[in-house]
């Protein structure tokens, strides 16, 4: 399977993209240099494909490469960075990482 991380600025959203159709995607606001991830899903037929993770990884890869902070409000995003705090946590703005380490 070729899995493909997005971001759709107009839609607010960040997307991954199998053979073509979006098969789930990441809502968000961005805010001068902080990013709040609101909510992730992805489409029944691809779920428990691991694409939720491969998602917020590629979000997260992105966003670091932009150089924002991420305010991560959506439950999967906030698990996904306490997982791997070691990679992700720095990411999180130092007055919000209690609400990562309690996921």
């Amino acid at each position: 399977m070729n899995a493909t991380v997005r971001d759709d600025p107009d839609e607010h959203r960040y997307e991954i993209v199998v053979d073509g159709e979006v098969a789930g995607f990441a809502g968000y606001q961005l805010d001068g240099q902080r990013i709040t991830f609101l909510h992730t899903e992805v489409e029944e037929a691809y779920a428990g494909e691991g694409l939720g993770k491969e998602l917020v990884t590629g979000m997260l890869a992105d966003v670091e490469e932009r150089g924002l902070a991420v305010v991560p409000r959506c439950p999967f995003v906030r698990k996904v960075i306490a997982e791997d705090a070691s990679r992700y946590l720095h990411l999180v703005p130092d007055d919000l990482v209690s609400m990562v380490r309690s996921a």
